[in-house]
């Protein structure tokens, strides 16, 4: 999709740091299945027999209860004829509306082959399952940001896609993926050793703590946060979408102060969204902690201003997180 607004964000770590949550499963027939979007798993039986593992893997989103996704959206790759690659089926799927990818299959070269392509694409995360540890790590040595591991003894129920109907259409930074509960999944009966296992191997797994079961951490191969990832590609689509759209229709945005100060203007509301849906922290007296810094026309190259570039705009902010661990000291007073 052509566009005039690039967003990049580096994530700054400290010393000693669309319906954005619309799901996509991929699968494959001999013929393929063009992209299409289901509201109900009655709309995806018409079209998928409960047999199928695309029908599983809808299930399993769309069973979550009052968190299931609104909509759903399946496409198949062909494997008959003339086969698809699965970068020529991405290529095709990254046009349409979704945000998190469920694939079918479990293979670990297929596995390997989608992370590939998602992370370069730079714009989706990719859900799998695995109940081999060894494949886990072979593909965590590849140090996916994008792509995140649910390790379990029983794939066949997709717990990777109950735990994005369960997480992933809640307002982005609203909330984090760790201690979430997973309906029609049944937790592992593990040691804490055999859990630091899992984790180590960079995979995720379903738990029970406190009588309670729940998703252990949220983190993809990298290591880093899930919703890290989900809060970056929000501010960094909505900036440029509001960019563009201010682009689009104006007569024309000035090449001074006021121009640039309506396109600052565009920045900040979306920071100011994303502070408000949890995002983005607040400081000790309730300020939200974010800026911007764009230059006014007097300070820009020359050359850019010629060319009708702007390139002098900045914006920070500090992600609010969430603590998935405490240590609490006590003191008995005699």
């Amino acid at each position: 999709m052509a566009k005039d607004v690039n967003v990049i964000i580096d994530i700054e770590r400290p010393t000693p740091k669309l319906g954005f949550g619309k799901p996509l499963v991929l699968g494959a027939s001999a013929t393929g299945a063009a992209y299409k979007t289901y509201l109900d798993i009655e709309g995806v039986k018409a079209d998928f027999a409960s047999s199928t593992e695309e029908y599983k893997a809808a299930y399993a989103l769309l069973n979550q209860g009052d968190d299931s996704p609104a909509e759903i959206a399946i496409m198949c790759r062909r494997t008959g004829g003339t086969e698809q690659t699965i970068a020529e089926v991405l290529t095709e799927a990254f046009t349409k509306d979704w945000y998190f990818l469920v694939s079918t299959t479990t293979d670990i070269e297929d596995i390997g082959d989608i992370a590939d392509v998602v992370e370069q694409n730079d714009s989706r995360q990719f859900f799998t399952r695995s109940d081999d540890l060894v494949d886990v790590g072979v593909l965590r040595g590849a140090g996916y940001s994008r792509t995140t591991v649910i390790y379990h003894t029983d794939i066949t129920k997709y717990p990777e896609a109950a735990w994005i109907g369960r997480a992933g259409s809640a307002p982005v930074g609203s909330v984090t993926w760790k201690f979430k509960g997973l309906t029609d999944i049944v937790p592992l009966d593990i040691s804490g050793t055999e859990l630091l296992a899992i984790h180590t191997a960079g995979a995720n797994t379903y738990v029970v703590k406190a009588g309670k079961n729940q998703t252990s951490e949220g983190k993809t191969l990298s290591g880093e946060y899930i919703d890290i990832i989900h809060s970056k590609d929000y501010v960094k689509f909505n900036i440029e979408h509001g960019v563009q759209t201010l682009l689009n229709h104006a007569a024309k945005i000035s090449y001074d102060d006021t121009g640039i100060a309506q396109i600052e203007s565009v920045v900040r509301t979306v920071l100011q969204r994303a502070y408000i849906q949890g995002v983005i922290a607040a400081d000790a007296d309730g300020v939200a902690l974010y800026g911007t810094t764009f230059k006014g026309r007097a300070e820009v190259d020359p050359a850019d201003r010629a060319a009708r570039t702007y390139n002098d705009g900045e914006f920070w902010f500090e992600l609010a997180g969430a603590i998935h661990e405490t240590t609490i000291h006590g003191l008995i007073r005699l």
